[in-house]
């Protein structure tokens, strides 16, 4: 199972299998924001962050498809962990607007 990388088909990813091996379960609204980001494309970004107490992954940040990179990269903290994803824009050599969605553990 790869975790890294892009993450067009990340729902495709057995959530059970890693809350199972982890011991970490992922909150409902973490799996909707994802979702809302990939299919209605309404954030640029979502940051994720392990809710210690619920030992679960939770929402921290969402932005708007009007932030950049360097809006993304400012707002991870130096001394803990996060995990993100981010929708990437850019145009193609033949002139063709694409978007990849990254996977980011920080």
């Amino acid at each position: 199972m790869q975790l890294h990388g892009t993450a067009t088909n990340m729902q495709t990813i057995n959530v059970a299998a890693i809350n199972a091996s982890s011991g970490i379960g992922v909150a409902d609204h973490s799996k909707n924001t994802f979702i809302e980001l990939q299919r209605k494309k309404v954030q640029r970004y979502v940051i994720f962050k392990i809710k210690e107490k619920k030992m679960e992954v939770v929402v921290e940040k969402t932005r708007e498809p009007s932030e950049s990179y360097e809006d993304f990269a400012a707002y991870l903290p130096d001394n803990d962990c996060r995990y993100a994803v981010y929708d990437f824009d850019f145009v193609t050599s033949e002139n063709c607007p694409k978007s990849k969605i990254f996977f980011i553990a920080w």
